[in-house]
């Protein structure tokens, strides 16, 4: 099939199509003698499955050992592996999105409840100080730069 028709099929742009044939993520195709590229039709599968494996969250040099070299060529181990670490990959990042979320919670009803008639730079001592303790909040480390054998602050 031309490029044109697998386009269409596959919702990708052209330029799109010849960047992946280009990076070797699809098989080289041939040239008919008009020079237009005919394209096999298991490249519409190994399409789908690079959109799908980006919309999931992989790079490309993630999906490269994933893909087969042909149609019939599927590496199931490696397959499994790559599915597998990106699975840990989400649930590590899953844990940090909800550690995040959990800080803003904190910091969101620190600032709603603060006491009539604080400061706003009062109120904000007391939610670092709240986010803090909770250890949501770093403490600043001071730095001491020295002049001699005199330290300034």
């Amino acid at each position: 099939m031309r490029i044109g028709e697998l386009a269409k099929l596959s919702g990708l742009a052209p330029s799109r199509i010849r960047f992946y044939e280009a990076s070797g993520l699809i098989n080289s195709v041939e040239r008919k003698a008009n020079g237009y590229r005919d394209y096999a039709p298991e490249t519409l599968v190994i399409l789908e499955i690079i959109t799908g494996a980006q919309s999931a969250g992989f790079s490309l040099e993630e999906i490269r050992p994933l893909l087969p070299l042909n149609a019939s060529g599927w590496q199931h181990g490696e397959l499994l592996e790559g599915l597998r670490r990106k699975v840990g990959e989400i649930e590590v990042l899953q844990k940090r999105l909800e550690q995040n979320k959990a800080q803003l919670l904190v910091a969101i009803e620190s600032i709603e409840s603060k006491p009539e008639g604080m400061q706003c730079a009062d109120n904000t001592q007391r939610v670092l100080e709240r986010l803090r303790e909770e250890g949501s909040v770093a403490m600043p480390v001071r730095r001491q730069a020295k002049v001699g054998s005199v330290s300034a602050e």
